[in-house]
């Protein structure tokens, strides 16, 4: 008897790869990937198949190597075109990743997200930045998880919500300063209808019949505070963004 053990010529075994895993007609089908360049085929930054697949075969279980069957993909896709059913898999399939992987990846995240609010944030007590450092144990403290569907700007804006609303943690947006152009005789009622949401009126100027007032505003009402202005001017006034976001030690100005 010989002392030689056999591969199953239908197996394939592959390491360090990207599976990405689409479930049709109750099974599932695999398709064994580069890392990193599956989210290149899906930003059409990668166009080639070749750059994509490590191998143009359709699996069951990439991991066994148990290749998918015609009759298996016939029946799902209603297709046997292999690069048809790859490139379905590919667009509409599942990324799978180890516990390793999906552990860096949220980490990352949420190191990305704390970025972004200590970019966006003030301490309101000193108008000064907050640290990343400080943030993520705020955002531990309230049992904050990265949504693996959100942006890290959408989470860290709704982590700036929780934070204001579940914790005694001192956070602000960080003011937006910007100048309104009003003509003379609209000041008073512009000033009037924007009372609860000019924070500061740092210069006003006179240019001809035209005032320009210089104001900070919390950044999420500049869509309020530029419509009102339009509104009460008849459409004659404007608005003017000069600086993105204020701290005590300085500023992020529009290039």
């Amino acid at each position: 008897m010989s002392g030689k053990i056999f591969t199953p010529v239908n197996q394939v075994r592959f390491t360090n790869v990207a599976v990405v895993r689409l479930q049709r007609s109750g099974k599932r089908f695999e398709i064994a990937c580069y890392k990193n360049k599956v989210i290149e085929w899906r930003k059409k930054i990668t166009t080639d198949l070749d750059e994509v697949l490590q191998t143009p075969t359709i699996f069951t279980n990439v991991g066994k190597g148990v290749i998918a069957k015609k009759a298996e993909l016939s029946k799902a896709f209603n297709t046997t075109d292999q690069e048809k059913i790859i490139q379905m898999i590919l667009d509409k399939g599942e990324i799978q990743v180890s516990t390793e992987e999906r552990k860096l990846q949220l980490d990352n995240s949420f190191k990305d997200i704390a970025q972004i609010v200590v970019e966006k944030c003030i301490n309101p007590e000193t108008g000064r930045p907050l640290t990343v450092g400080m943030v993520e144990k705020a955002m531990k403290d309230i049992h904050y998880s990265v949504k693996a569907g959100k942006s890290p700007k959408q989470q860290a804006l709704d982590v700036i919500r929780l934070l204001r609303e579940k914790s005694d943690f001192p956070i602000a947006r960080a003011p937006m300063r910007m100048k309104m152009i009003l003509p003379e005789g609209d000041l008073d009622k512009v000033k009037t209808e924007l009372k609860d949401e000019i924070q500061k009126i740092e210069r006003e100027d006179k240019n001809g019949e035209r005032r320009e007032v210089v104001i900070l505003i919390d950044p999420s009402n500049f869509r309020f505070v530029e419509e009102t202005i339009k509104k009460q001017t008849n459409e004659a006034g404007a608005v003017e963004v000069l600086t993105l976001i204020v701290h005590s030690e300085g500023e992020s100005n529009i290039e």
